[in-house]
């Protein structure tokens, strides 16, 4: 089993949603020991955003790819390649503006390759990277669940579930730490709450065979 790791936060060590998504994986690698584990820091290595350099040689218009093309190309293909072949996603992923962070999106945006994670058809798209499993550790200053309101803002955890279920993966799982610019207390019970979930959120992976587990 192969697991991938992703953090995008720009907090480094003072990182939520970093410190959870460790959390995760760690717990993740105690119930199965048998996962290998990649990691992707994507305020590190940061992908471009997406242009018209990374889709150029996809379209097939030109005879011959610029150089710049051939690179954003070789960066796209390396990372969806590397996501295809992960049996389950770890993501840490800060409530950023009431989205995702761009380093985060940009990595979505090269993930998201007609003939590799999807296709369209005379009925309308289809996934093409399913049976794997998605786990989000979710960071937010404020509170955002718990209110009509607060839902209709939140454009991160609903926009992670709408793309990786585009990509036909329909196994995403939420470990969520909000409230935590709210004060010590409100911070303290949001860790609490999240750590409660890991353990809910960690077991067997979609497309793990239950039978062997049982064995």
């Amino acid at each position: 089993m192969k697991l991938l790791h992703v953090d995008s936060s720009v907090l480094g060590a003072n990182s939520v949603s970093r410190l959870l998504s460790a959390e995760i994986v760690a717990e993740w690698r105690k119930a199965n020991p048998q996962a290998t584990v990649d990691y992707l820091d994507l305020a590190v290595d940061t992908p471009n955003h997406f242009s018209a350099d990374a889709i150029a040689i996809k379209t097939g218009v030109q005879a011959e790819p610029t150089e710049a093309q051939r690179f954003e190309n070789a960066v796209s293909e390396r990372l969806v390649s590397q996501f295809l072949a992960s049996d389950v996603i770890v993501i840490g992923a800060p409530f950023y503006n009431f989205s995702i962070p761009t380093q985060l999106k940009a990595w979505i945006d090269r993930l998201a390759q007609i003939g590799r994670t999807f296709k369209y058809t005379d009925k309308g798209p289809v996934g093409l990277a399913g049976g794997k499993t998605v786990i989000v550790a979710s960071s937010r200053g404020g509170m955002y669940s718990t209110s009509e309101g607060g839902q209709s803002m939140e454009h991160q955890e609903s926009y992670l579930k709408v793309i990786f279920g585009f990509f036909g993966i329909t196994d995403v799982r939420f470990v969520r730490a909000e409230g935590l610019g709210m004060g010590d207390a409100a911070k303290n019970a949001a860790l609490a709450s999240a750590r409660s979930d890991i353990q809910i959120a960690v077991g067997a992976a979609a497309n793990q065979d239950r039978a062997a587990i049982a064995a």
